[in-house]
């Protein structure tokens, strides 16, 4: 019985994911953007329609410039978004 309780408890704990991935705003599609409480397909359109026409987002705040969000919004679902890595530039090649 205890090796069957054993089992059963690593089959929950195993199936239910706690951690998730952020979505990062600047590579979502309007699709993966809907995944977020809070963002329903309008607000996913035009999340993705502002960063074609003024590029990427340097933070979460930044979605304040988006029509149909604002600052209470962004705040609760804050935790699941991210603007992801700083892109790197090449560097210089080593001098002799």
């Amino acid at each position: 019985m205890k090796k069957l309780l054993l089992i059963v408890a690593s089959v929950i704990a195993f199936s239910v994911n706690p951690a998730f991935a952020a979505v990062d705003i600047n590579t979502a599609t309007a699709a993966q953007l809907e995944s977020v409480d809070g963002i329903g397909p309008k607000k996913a359109e035009a999340i993705v329609e502002y960063r074609k026409k003024n590029g990427s987002f340097k933070s979460v705040d930044d979605l304040e410039n988006v029509k149909g969000l604002g600052k209470a919004s962004i705040d609760k679902m804050r935790n699941e978004l991210t603007v992801g890595a700083a892109k790197k530039t090449a560097a210089a090649p080593a001098k002799k």
